[in-house]
C-alpha cells in the first residue's frame, strides 16, 4: 500500500526488465515477460531510473532498444557497480516509509500490485 504522493522507481535492468546478458549471448535485448506491464502501471508523475552494469561501451545500443520498445525512464545510469544496491532514507514524520525494497529472480520481471492509499 503505497501513499498518493509521487514516487521514484529505482529499477536495475539486466534479470530485471531484460533478459540477464541477453545483448551479449543472443546479440539483442529481450524484454522480460510481464515488464511492459509492470512498467505500465507506474504513474506518469513517477519518475523512472534506471540502473545498469553496462559499460558505455552497450549505451546506444541499449537506448535505441528502450526507445523501440516504448520504455519510458527519465534517468539511465550506465557503470554502476555489479554489488548491492543500497536506498537509505528518512521516514516522514507521519510514519510514512519512504524507502522499500523488491528483490526478484534473475530474469523475472517484478510482480508488484501497485496500491495507493488516498487517505495517507
Amino acid at each position: 500500500m503505497l501513499s498518493p504522493l509521487p514516487k521514484t522507481w529505482i529499477l536495475d535492468l539486466d534479470g530485471t526488465l531484460v533478459k540477464h546478458n541477453g545483448y551479449k549471448l543472443d546479440g539483442h535485448d529481450t524484454l522480460l515477460s510481464g515488464a511492459k506491464e509492470f512498467l505500465a502501471n507506474i504513474r506518469p508523475d513517477d519518475m523512472v531510473v534506471i540502473l545498469t552494469s553496462r559499460t558505455e561501451r552497450y549505451r546506444q545500443l541499449t537506448l535505441d532498444f528502450l526507445k523501440e520498445q516504448n520504455i519510458r525512464y527519465d534517468h539511465i545510469i550506465f557503470n554502476v557497480p555489479y554489488g548491492e544496491r543500497i536506498v537509505v532514507n528518512d521516514k516522514k514524520p507521519s510514519g510514512l516509509e519512504m524507502a522499500l525494497a523488491i528483490s526478484t529472480m534473475r530474469d523475472t520481471a517484478p510482480m508488484v500490485n501497485i496500491v495507493r492509499d488516498e487517505n495517507r
